[in-house]
């Protein structure tokens, strides 16, 4: 008869939690960069995130897959238009304040994106 292993806790890499909570990892606190993540202490801060977290979800800055959704673009329409460097909530803000013509395009590019996978998921 075997005994049966002791269960492993699985744990992330700090690059992999910050991913999953939609963080910007170098904007996070020392100890969480330095250390490494259980699931258990994700799905902690996923359901009751400490001040940090919130703050920075609520503020920034936003890493670029965060900056496009909050803007309605691709992260490849970013990337055409120059938005290399994360951007906090305050920029994102003044950016849909100025509506210049290259986020009007790239958010109807967008849509049209959207409507095609819409329609062919629809087949």
């Amino acid at each position: 008869m075997t005994t049966p292993k002791p269960k492993t806790t699985q744990t992330m890499k700090p690059a992999t939690a910050a991913k999953k909570l939609g963080i910007l990892l170098s904007a996070t606190p020392a100890e969480f960069q330095e250390g490494v993540v259980s699931r258990s202490e994700l799905n902690a801060l996923q359901t009751s995130p400490p001040a940090w977290l919130t703050d920075l979800r609520r503020n920034g800055p936003h890493p670029k897959q965060v900056v496009a959704a909050k803007l309605g673009v691709s992260i490849s329409g970013l990337m055409r238009n120059g938005i290399t460097d994360p951007l906090t909530t305050a920029e994102i803000d003044a950016l849909k304040a100025e509506n210049p013509a290259w986020l009007e395009q790239e958010r109807s590019t967008q849509a049209e994106v959207r409507k095609e996978a819409q329609r062919l998921k629809q087949r």
